[in-house]
C-alpha cells in the first residue's frame, strides 16, 4: 500500500464538519482509503494539539482516524533545513513556515505522497512529492452553518 502524509490543514478540516473544507478533505480521505495508508509525523501532531484541550482528546482523534505517527528521519531534517535556507536566500520572510519544511522534507526523503491544500512552498521546493490536493482553480465551497442549508 502506498503511504499518504496527512497535513495538519486537512486533520483540522474533519475537526470541524462545518469547516469549508470538511467535505472535500473526508470524501478525498474516503476515496484514497482502501489502498493507502495513512500517516502523521511529530510537526503534524503539534499542529493539530492546538486545537485541543489534552492530549488525549489529540490521541483519541489519531487513534479515530487510524493515522500512524511517524518519526522524521535525519535525511529529512537536513532536507527540510537546506529547503528552508533556500527560502530565506530567495527572500522569504515569513517566519512561521519552518514546519512546511519539515513535512514536505519528511514526504521527499520517504517518497510520501502529500495530502494538503497548501500547494505553495510544497510544490516549490519539493517538487519530487505527489500532492493531493483540490484542483487548481478550487476555491472553498460555501461553509456550512448550524441548523442550516450551505451558505
Amino acid at each position: 500500500m502506498a503511504v499518504i502524509l496527512v497535513d495538519s490543514c486537512v486533520i483540522t478540516d474533519l475537526c470541524d464538519p462545518y469547516s469549508s473544507w470538511y467535505e472535500w478533505s473526508a470524501n478525498t480521505l474516503e476515496q484514497l482509503d482502501p489502498n493507502h495508508t495513512f500517516v502523521i509525523n511529530p510537526i503534524i501532531y503539534t499542529e493539530c494539539s492546538i486545537g485541543f484541550e489534552t492530549i488525549e482528546e489529540v490521541e483519541n482523534l489519531i487513534a479515530k482516524l487510524a493515522f500512524d505517527c511517524k518519526a522524521i528521519p535525519r535525511e529529512a531534517l537536513f532536507l527540510a533545513g537546506k529547503a528552508f535556507l533556500h527560502y530565506r536566500r530567495r527572500k522569504g520572510k515569513k517566519d512561521n513556515v519552518l514546519p512546511d519544511f519539515f513535512i514536505g522534507a519528511h514526504a521527499a526523503v520517504k517518497n510520501y505522497k502529500l495530502i494538503t491544500r497548501d500547494k505553495g512552498r510544497f510544490s516549490t521546493y519539493f517538487p519530487t512529492v505527489d500532492l493531493i490536493m483540490p484542483g487548481a482553480n478550487s476555491e472553498p465551497p460555501p461553509p456550512y452553518h448550524i441548523n442550516s442549508t450551505p451558505a
